[in-house]
């Protein structure tokens, strides 16, 4: 992520390295945090600022804010691009997005945010069109057919890469058995990113049990590895009994010799913003919320 060039998985590990401590979870892993309300400002631990962007409707002078925030602190900024309005209402279709991505429509969109991205001082990556591979209904840009999401992702990142060339890409589907087929090609991806989340009601009821951070993570990793690009995974959030997660908290961030693409991970410090599935929902990933009552 610190790179200003292409990683090779050397490079990723030793520019992803931060100092120990703070409130980051135990661990050497490169840590990082999207955190819009603070709670990893002061932390050493964190090495990477993650921010989201819509592409409408969008204030660019807070990219400059975030750089500033991530140089204060020595971490590098991972961008989240996403291609709609946050106004919920304003949002467009699925179809108009994908034949407006095809017209050009949306061209001056990514130019303008990536022009100030090779303003800033932070090493950046990009991350456009993230969890495509996840079709529940909540992001215009996910369940297209593979050939439609590659053409539109490749197009975005021509066009990123025109304006600031030292960004490194991350290509970010969730990482379920369709994820592959969404792969838009080496050339157009240096590092390969994943989503898990773990929820502890949700998967007592609909999994018959809880899962670990470690087996999500081994399942995950295994349909991504084969790419040969450094792994990370760019969100992580969970919530559920003390039990539950302490045993996440002491997993989130362990080095893991037998995973060696492997190169850091990222929490997602705010409440859901879409409902949990089977009507669990909006849990809260939050560090401060995310322990349970004991209703037992």
């Amino acid at each position: 992520m610190r790179g200003v060039q292409k990683l090779g998985l050397g490079s990723a590990l030793c520019l992803l390295l931060a100092l120990p401590g703070g409130a980051a979870p135990p661990g050497d892993l490169p840590f990082g945090a999207y955190d819009p309300e603070g709670y990893f400002s002061d932390d050493p631990g964190l090495a990477i600022e993650h921010v989201f962007m819509p592409w409408e409707d969008v204030n660019l002078g807070s990219l400059q804010d975030a750089d500033q925030y991530a140089v204060a602190r020595n971490r590098a900024l991972l961008i989240t691009i996403e291609p709609w309005t946050w106004t919920r209402s304003e949002r467009n279709t699925a179809r108009f997005l994908r034949e407006g991505i095809r017209a050009g429509y949306y061209d001056a969109n990514m130019r303008s945010i990536c022009s100030v991205v090779a303003t800033l001082q932070s090493p950046v990556s990009i991350r456009w069109g993230h969890e495509m591979d996840y079709d529940e209904g909540n992001f215009i840009w996910a369940g297209w057919q593979p050939e439609d999401f590659v053409e539109a992702y490749r197009r975005m990142i021509d066009i990123c890469r025109d304006q600031a060339p030292n960004i490194n890409v991350v290509w970010s589907p969730l990482g379920l058995e369709n994820a592959a087929e969404y792969y838009p090609g080496d050339e157009y991806v240096d590092i390969v990113g994943m989503s898990i989340f773990g929820y502890e009601p949700w998967e007592e009821t609909i999994l018959g049990g809880a899962k670990t951070f470690e087996e999500w993570l081994n399942e995950r990793y295994a349909r991504l590895q084969g790419f040969g690009k450094p792994v990370l995974v760019a969100e992580v959030g969970y919530s559920g009994s003390e039990a539950y997660v302490t045993t996440w908290e002491n997993q989130v961030r362990q080095l893991r010799p037998d995973l060696p693409l492997l190169i850091g991970s990222v929490y997602f410090n705010q409440p859901e913003v879409y409902p949990w599935p089977d009507g669990f929902g909006l849990p809260d990933w939050r560090v401060t919320n995310r322990v349970l009552p004991d209703n037992s």
